[in-house]
Parts: C-alpha cells; structure tokens; sequence
C-alpha cells in the first residue's frame, strides 16, 4: 500500500510542478483572444467555464482504457504502477497539454491539420484518413463494451442488442447537436457518476488494508502467458499513461477554452486525474484476489469469450461497495465508455467537416458529414469481434500518439522552445510501437530479439532524420 500512495502523491505533485514547467515551456498569452470567442457559432465553438471544459476532457478520454487497460496490465506485476505514474507525468500529460493549446492557437484545428502543419502534406493526408479511422473504431468500441455491461445488469429485461440501439442512438445525438445543448448539460451527471465510483474504490482499499504489491518486491515479468513488459504492458495501458485518442479530443475543448491560462487545468489536469483512475483500478484489481497471481487464477477460470475487465469490474465493485454502491459503480464504468464513444464520432465529423471545408452550423451539413461515419460505425460494430476491435484499437491508439508527439516536438522546435520534453516520449514510443507491431500476435509473431532490433532500428532512424531535418532547417 505504501507503494501505491505514494504513486497517488507523485502524480498530484506532478500536476502542480511538472505541469507548471510544461505551460511555462508552451509560453501561454492570456491576454490572447481564444477561438472560443473569436470564431463563436454556437454549435462547436461555444465559450464555456474551465471547469466544465475539464470535465468534459476527462470525461472525454476516460474511456475503457484506464479501467480495463489497467487490470490487464497490472497482471504483468507491479511495474504497471511506474508506467502509470511516470507514462501520465512525463508523455500523457505532455501530449495532452501540448496538443491541445497548438489547437487553441490554430482556431480550433483538427489534430490531423495541426499534425500535417507540422510534419509535412503527406502526413496530413495518412493522419486524415488514420484518424478518421481511428475515431469511427473507437464508436464501434464503445458502444460494444458499454451495450455488454448494461446488459449484464438488465438481464431478462433488455438484451445487448437492444442496448446496442440505445447507446448507438444516444451516440448520434451527441454527435449532432451543439456543445453545450446535450454534452454541456449530461456530463455533469456522469461525471458525479464516475467520481464516485473512483472514490468508493479508493475508500474501499484503505477500508479492508487491500495488500496492493509493493514495487520493492521487484518488478519481473509476472504474467501468466509471459508476454514480454516491453513492449506489451506499454500498449495494454494506453489511456492511463498515453493515448494518441486524447489529442483528437482536444481540439473540441480547445474550441470552448475562453483563456490560455485555463489550459493546464483543462488538458494536462485531465490527464492526471485519468492517470488517478487508472492507478485506482491497477491497485483494486492486483489486491482484490489476494494477489496478482490471485488475480491471474480469476481470470484464467473466465469463460473463453469473457469480457476480462467487465468480470474483474463486476466482482469488485459489489463486494467492495454493496449493492447500491456496486450498480452506481458500475454505471461509472458505463459511462467512460459511453462519454468517449459519442465525442469520438463528434471529432469524426469535425475532422471530415475540416477535410472537405464544410460548415457545420447548419443541421442539414452535419448530417451529410455524419451519416457515412454512422455507417461506418453500425457494419464495424456487428461484423468484428470486440476482442479484435480492442487489439487493434490499442496499438492503433498509440501509433497515432507517436505522430502527435513528433508534430509536438517541430511545433517547439520551431518556436525556440525545450523540445526535450516531447522529443524523450516520441523516441520512447516509436520503440513501442514499432516493436510491437513485429512481436504481437495481432502483426508479424516474430522473436523478442528481432523485434526488439527492428523496432529500436527504426527509432534510431526516425530520431536521425530529425536532428539531419534540424540541421537543415538551422
């Protein structure tokens, strides 16, 4: 437990020093009109207070990531806790925060405009066609994982087809309507949700003296089908460390955010509360069971097509906080998803919206962007398996992150600034998922060893070209 508080303590500090150096590195002007105000239409571009712009953020990439993502790593042992810690402090937030305020002080630009501005028009090109990807693989995502666990609660009453529509429905609402006219005002609502499932689990771990591993025992492998830590634990916890989906969030909050002063509350707050939730969930799941290896004996009794972290969810949350505590914590769980499936098909449209030129103050122009992402959305959902989708969703996730950190690390070049602190992550996380791809069972199945060479080959080469690309420009 020791470990584990003072994991908590690291990423509070974190915020207030690290974060700090970060906006100071940025160089905020609070004296500089936002887009918010600047480009006002009512519909996407609304001026709202900091901190429903945050709990929108957070809400926003709070999906299934930080809670499944963490009790699938934490089985690779207490290391889990360092990358969730340092992953947040250092490159998440880093990300977050950098790729949100380049979207402030470009009127609201979609990430793959901001990335293509800074890497050249053929990144813009492959970041328009991947993110769009990427956004309507995520609202098939979440509406799947949300739709199963309401009808796990509702047995008998509605099943997940059902639930499916529901959810879906919900997802188009949200897409079309303004800002603040249905997210603005429901947010709120899941956000208590969600909060008070993280604090019941919280409580709940210093009420029964939970024995969270402690990171003196060591930080070897411990997972059971000994998968290796690099570079999977590094993709399995995405959203609780860094996610490449964030930045594609960002830029709807960086058309609300009415001064730049607010950005680190926004933005890099955000990120650290979700590192928070995840670290919440790592604890929970690695001392429920008794252990991490109690944890892997659960899981390996699941029924074959099992949702792994809705179980570990379901069991945790009723036992820990009652029935009444257990359904409102559940409903937390449900709403992450659910608060980043419908902002994912929101930025899908605004990236086409962005592609094609097209306005979207009137109804009649957002529809006509929206339905082939509906579309798109509704085949993906109902003819892959969420499994699948999950794999590919993660290391797509990150592979996008990699893009993002490297158009960071120009932007602050560019500017004269300490690039240092986007260039370490872009260099860490091109290793990743550059040797992932070639290990992972879902790409190439090589050895280790190859992979490994492979992939920090490649990093090598990418971080060659931009210091020649430096030079040059010098």
């Amino acid at each position: 437990m020791i470990s584990f508080c003072v994991a908590l303590v690291v990423l509070i500090v974190g915020y207030f020093i690290y974060g700090k150096f970060v906006e100071r590195v940025f160089g905020i002007e609070k004296s500089r009109q936002t887009p918010a105000y600047s480009m006002t239409d009512n519909v996407d571009y609304v001026p709202m207070s900091w901190w429903r712009i945050f709990l929108i953020q957070f809400l926003n990439i709070a999906g299934l990531g930080p809670i499944f993502g963490a009790i699938m790593g934490i089985m690779f042992g207490p290391a889990a806790f360092l990358w969730i810690v340092f992953g947040t402090i250092f490159g998440g937030a880093v990300h977050d925060y950098c790729s949100g305020m380049m979207s402030v002080r470009n009127k609201g630009a979609s990430l793959p405009e901001l990335n293509g501005k800074e890497l050249g028009v053929v990144a813009k090109q492959f970041m328009r066609i991947f993110s769009l990807l990427l956004m309507i693989l995520v609202g098939a995502v979440f509406v799947s994982g949300p739709a199963g666990l309401l009808a796990g609660m509702t047995t008998g009453y509605i099943n997940i087809f059902w639930w499916t529509i529901i959810v879906f429905a919900y997802y188009i609402l949200a897409t079309l309507l303004p800002i603040d006219k249905l997210i603005g005002k429901i947010y709120p609502i899941f956000g208590a949700v969600l909060i008070f499932m993280a604090a019941g689990i919280l409580i709940a771990l210093f009420v029964n003296n939970a024995a969270v591993p402690e990171i003196t025992a060591g930080l070897r492998n411990m997972h059971p089908a000994k998968l290796p830590i690099f570079p999977m634990m590094f993709v399995s916890i995405a959203c609780g460390a860094i996610s490449g989906f964030h930045a594609t969030q960002s830029p709807m909050m960086a058309r609300c955010l009415k001064n730049e002063k607010y950005g680190r509350r926004c933005f890099y707050g955000a990120m650290i509360a979700e590192g928070v939730l995840a670290l919440i969930w790592a604890a929970a799941a690695s001392s429920f069971f008794g252990s991490i290896d109690g944890l892997q004996d659960f899981v390996a009794k699941l029924p074959e097509k099992s949702n792994t972290g809705a179980e570990v969810v379901n069991i945790i949350s009723k036992t820990w906080l009652g029935k009444f505590g257990g359904i409102l914590a559940l409903l937390g769980v449900v709403a992450a998803p659910i608060t980043s499936g419908d902002t994912a098909l929101r930025s899908a449209r605004l990236i086409v919206a962005d592609i094609l030129n097209i306005s979207q103050k009137k109804i009649k122009k957002r529809l006509f962007v929206a339905l082939p992402v509906f579309a798109m959305s509704f085949i993906i959902l109902f003819f892959i398996p969420f499994d699948v989708l999950w794999r590919y969703f993660a290391w797509c996730n990150q592979t996008l992150a990699v893009f993002t950190l490297w158009a960071i690390t120009v932007y602050l070049y560019r500017k004269k600034k300490k690039y240092i602190i986007s260039l370490i992550p872009a260099l860490f996380m091109t290793a990743v998922t550059s040797t992932y791809i070639f290990i992972a069972p879902e790409g190439f199945k090589l050895s280790a060893t190859l992979s490994n060479t492979l992939g920090f080959s490649i990093t090598i080469i990418v971080g060659i070209c931009f210091f020649i690309s430096r030079k040059e420009k010098s």
